[in-house]
């Protein structure tokens, strides 16, 4: 992770040159779902869990994405497995997600500005006319419209989402 990248500046910047309808609150820095969502008020369904998920096509050859789910449903790692034709699925690593998405375990928001990092959202997500996500900073979360999140961010929408 290079201390010099913020991704909630970036994530911002990006969200306000889109025109996104958006709102950034802060508040205590938390990154579990259920406690966040106590913190900010909103409910489970509305929140992104976003998961750094590595996928293994062979032996040797690994891909990485974010899969993205609903607050209250967790990543249906067969179902990710499935899309992609692969051999293997698990989490990655603490360090390789950081890594990957230049955020703390926790605060990584439902985008994705890293090319090695594929982007995926369960359709539930866009199942709430708002939604809300932790958004590069453990203290800082946004809510916006769920159709500006999936025009802007074009996660692949694919049901990869089992419940909690």
């Amino acid at each position: 992770m290079h201390p010099d990248t913020d991704i909630h500046a970036r994530l911002c910047a990006l969200l306000e040159r889109e025109g996104a309808v958006f709102r950034v609150v802060e508040h205590a820095a938390e990154g579990r779902t259920e406690l966040i969502a106590r913190i900010r008020g909103n409910r489970l369904e509305q929140a992104i869990k976003s998961i750094v998920v590595q996928v293994r096509l062979t032996r040797k050859q690994n891909r990485y994405c974010l899969a993205n789910v609903p607050g209250h449903r967790r990543v249906d790692l067969d179902a990710v497995r499935s899309h992609f034709a692969a051999s293997s699925i698990a989490m990655a690593n603490r360090d390789k997600a950081e890594a990957l998405t230049g955020c703390v375990t926790g605060a990584i928001p439902p985008f994705s500005f890293n090319p090695e990092l594929q982007l995926l959202a369960d359709p539930l997500v866009t199942g709430n006319e708002e939604i809300v996500f932790n958004a590069g900073r453990l203290d800082r979360s946004i809510f916006m419209r769920a159709d500006d999140y999936v025009r802007i961010a074009r996660p692949q929408l694919i049901p990869i989402s089992l419940p909690a």
